[in-house]
């Protein structure tokens, strides 16, 4: 079950922890935002977490094929 809940919340909430680092707050105020700004904007923020969540999968995997050529080269 933990490893569950780990991975659940690093597919998950990567973005929010992302936002959090890189803005200085906590990660329980951005989770918190992003959970009443849908609720009062009816979804809206979901498409910015969505385009978040994939320009970082975007990233990171570009940052592994660009290891992954190096190694070999």
């Amino acid at each position: 079950m933990e490893r569950l809940r780990d991975f659940i919340e690093w597919r998950f909430f990567g973005v929010c922890t992302l936002l959090a680092e890189r803005l200085g707050v906590s990660i329980f105020s951005v989770r918190l935002f992003f959970i009443y700004s849908t609720f009062l904007t009816f979804g809206s923020p979901v498409f910015v977490y969505l385009a978040i969540a994939f320009i970082t999968r975007l990233r990171r995997f570009l940052r592994w094929r660009r290891a992954l050529l190096f190694r070999e080269g």
